[in-house]
């Protein structure tokens, strides 16, 4: 099942773009869930990050597709976004959140086939491993290799990710156990996880990382953790 979210206010365009949907998914032989919003307020409210694919109208009364692309970029940075616009010069400017294309209105169905052919094409089958969460914020949905660490929080996590710091409603333990069967990340103090693909450099017992942040090394994790740091950083050469 594969799930799509339409964004528009022109209630036939909804319409029109989901008989061409069906008409590909029963030419393509594959199953589409869709779920429409009238605007891009609307799809924020009920934002959830298992989205597969979102076709966005640009040009909206009470908030904009290219506005909706930036929120929704600080809640998922995967999902699939295709703007539909019937004015070419907003284009260039929904490359900035990383849509996959756009789409020109009214949205003809062999243009349409040739963009979802190519979608799938790209993307179907290399989705990247990700962890969706929820907290009083909002939904989450981040890729591990966007997560720089993770650090304990009274009983619970931060998770620390593509500028942002949020709250997930886990302990340590719980986290640990997730980011651990990633490659990439170790653990070098009890409150701690890191991703050691965003390790800089090492001062004394303390790590420093790309985005600027120290990170304590404790003395009974030291050991472990500078063998799997070198071993991470010798594969990188």
């Amino acid at each position: 099942m594969f799930k799509i979210a339409i964004c528009d206010d022109e209630e036939i365009l909804i319409h029109t773009l989901k008989e061409n949907l069906d008409r590909y998914a029963a030419d393509a032989g594959v199953e589409f869930c869709y779920q429409a919003y009238s605007d891009g307020s609307e799809l924020l409210a009920k934002y959830q990050p298992d989205l597969d694919l979102i076709f966005m109208d640009i040009k909206m009364e009470k908030m904009d597709g290219l506005k909706t692309a930036e929120e929704i970029r600080k809640l998922d940075s995967n999902v699939g976004l295709i703007f539909l616009t019937s004015l070419k010069q907003y284009v260039w400017k929904g490359y900035e959140y990383s849509a996959v294309n756009y789409l020109l209105k009214p949205v003809k169905y062999n243009v349409l086939k040739m963009e979802l052919d190519r979608y799938f094409a790209r993307y179907q089958g290399k989705e990247e491993p990700y962890l969706s969460f929820g907290n009083d914020s909002g939904k989450y949905k981040v890729l591990y290799k966007n997560l720089s660490c993770a650090e304990t929080s009274k009983r619970n996590v931060m998770l620390h990710f593509d500028g942002q710091e949020q709250i997930i409603y886990k302990t340590m333990k719980e986290i640990s156990s997730l980011l651990l069967q990633q490659p990439q990340f170790a653990c070098c103090h009890k409150s701690f996880v890191v991703n050691l693909s965003f390790v800089k450099s090492l001062e004394g017992l303390e790590l420093v990382l790309t985005t600027g942040k120290r990170i304590p090394i404790s003395q009974p994790k030291r050991k472990d953790f500078m063998v799997k740091l070198t071993d991470y950083w010798g594969n990188m050469l």
